[in-house]
């Protein structure tokens, strides 16, 4: 086993400080990535909601049409989406 030897304040060598400019930008990159890790993942949620409620608006067509006209349940909802602006398939 090595032996083991005490090393006194005065007999360590010194540290040289960093600089405060390089902390300073340090922080900004921090930030910087902050806010686009916080950019991208709101941008995911309101597409994933939007996609969440565009899924149970077509569910509702269709539960809707298959109420109303049972016979032609795939032409009334092509028709519904239609008028409201969207495009079928």
């Amino acid at each position: 086993m090595p032996s083991v030897h005490l090393v006194s304040d005065e007999e360590a060598p010194p540290v040289p400080a960093a600089p405060a400019a390089t902390s300073s930008w340090m922080g900004w990159g921090y930030l910087a990535a902050g806010a686009v890790l916080v950019a991208v993942i709101g941008t995911w949620l309101v597409w994933f909601s939007a996609s969440i409620q565009r899924q149970f608006q077509q569910e509702d067509i269709r539960a809707s049409c298959q109420r109303v006209m049972p016979e032609t349940a795939e032409r009334c909802y092509d028709t519904v989406v239609i008028q409201r602006g969207g495009v079928r398939r």
